[in-house]
């Protein structure tokens, strides 16, 4: 197959859509890549691709097609020209018929990866209706309630106008992909998408996430929470169990919380962090893949938060798969899909959103768990990941129903 993904982010920007294009040239597919200039997470572009460089590369056997990107910068007004200056950028290039196969010819279907914004999809709607191709769309971020995480209100213009954007994108899409059961629902009552278009293709860990088994007994309990540190993370909520924790004078072991990522959220959580006088806090920026596993080897446990009262809390963060891959018991203040998660695999322990001193008594009682025990979590993440995340199935999964569904088309 001839199969155009898009997307506004790709490597070298952390994001897995790149290990899946790759693995599909391992398959045999020619896998080309629409997307922007590389600019995230700081928002500013990458040096190596200043004034106009590499706007077509190969990347591990994948065609990159690079489109005029605004970075995204630190403001609103700068992301909101980020977002529309690749969805328009993008949309021209596939009008003007700038992007072809290797034999000139068309692609043979077009996929979205659908995060935020959901306007990156229009180059993909575009391509659709020029050459009657099927539009395949993975939804990462659900639109327009992802804008509620930034304070837009649900009766207000702004969220009203992307409602009827994202509307036009999800009802363009000839099959839908979600990346949690709850998002189904949610397309069906929101935009009056068919059941039938909809499929749930849980994501999986990079191959690099793997158990370790060299735990020792230590002095401290370390936790790490890893990822983009955002609105939606709902870190404050850790960190004010943390401050708790702290306070503890009983603890039989120092428990401490390591914060390993970056967004527009970390400036202000270092800053509650200083308010708090947090002494058991340390945060490590933004750290490329290859380094995570050094992170979580030194973890007894990993965090994941969201915040409440949204579509978004019912979202299962991609860091799940990650820690769940890597064999470690997770602890989380969240509800939903990834508080069933957990709670079926019987590898961590769950509080509501923002109820810190339940996640703060759950930290507790971890550390106050055995080794062995806290090794036994671990094991059942893994195995919960393998049953029901693995690569392998993914992989699969996608193949064949990209291939099955093209040929139908």
């Amino acid at each position: 197959m001839k199969i155009l993904f898009v997307c506004q982010h790709y490597k070298p920007e952390p994001f897995r859509l790149s290990d899946i294009c790759e693995d599909l040239v391992q398959r045999g597919h020619e896998v080309a890549v629409l997307t922007g200039i590389p600019n995230y997470p700081e928002g500013e572009i990458y040096a190596d691709y200043r004034n106009k460089k590499k706007m077509r590369e190969t990347i591990e056997g994948v065609a990159v097609f690079r489109s005029y990107t605004i970075p995204r910068r630190k403001s609103t007004l700068y992301r909101v020209l980020n977002y529309f200056s690749f969805a328009i950028s993008s949309s021209i290039g596939v009008l003007l018929g700038k992007y072809k196969a290797k034999d000139g010819t068309e692609f043979d279907c077009v996929f979205v990866n659908q995060s935020s914004p959901v306007m990156m999809a229009w180059a993909g709607m575009v391509y659709k209706n020029k050459y009657k191709k099927p539009l395949f769309l993975y939804c990462m971020d659900v639109w327009p309630d992802s804008l509620t995480v930034g304070g837009v209100k649900q009766d207000g213009l702004i969220f009203k106008l992307f409602k009827f954007i994202s509307k036009k994108v999800y009802r363009a899409s000839d099959y839908i992909f979600v990346t949690s059961p709850s998002f189904k629902n949610y397309f069906v009552q929101q935009f009056d998408i068919l059941e039938q278009k909809i499929t749930y293709l849980p994501q999986y860990a990079e191959d690099l996430f793997i158990p370790d088994e060299s735990r020792v007994n230590k002095e401290s309990v370390d936790l790490t929470f890893a990822g983009n540190i955002g609105k939606a993370q709902n870190l404050e909520t850790i960190l004010k169990a943390a401050s708790l924790i702290e306070k503890n004078t009983n603890l039989p072991k120092k428990i401490h919380f390591h914060f390993v990522g970056d967004g527009t959220e970390l400036l202000s959580m270092k800053a509650l962090a200083h308010e708090l006088e947090l002494k058991n806090v340390s945060f490590y920026g933004r750290r490329s893949l290859e380094e995570m596993p050094i992170f979580y080897k030194k973890s007894d446990a990993m965090l994941v938060s969201l915040i409440g009262d949204s579509i978004v809390s019912r979202t299962i963060p991609g860091k799940v798969q990650s820690y769940m891959a890597a064999g470690k018991p997770i602890i989380g203040a969240i509800s939903g899909d990834t508080k069933t998660i957990v709670e079926e695999a019987k590898c961590g322990f769950v509080s509501p959103e923002q109820d810190v001193e339940q996640l703060a008594k759950n930290i507790y009682k971890f550390s106050m768990l055995s080794i062995e025990e806290q090794k036994e979590l671990g094991k059942q993440a893994r195995c919960y990941y393998e049953k029901h995340f693995s690569k392998e199935q993914f992989m699969f999964e996608l193949e064949t129903y990209l291939e099955r569904k093209s040929k139908k088309e």
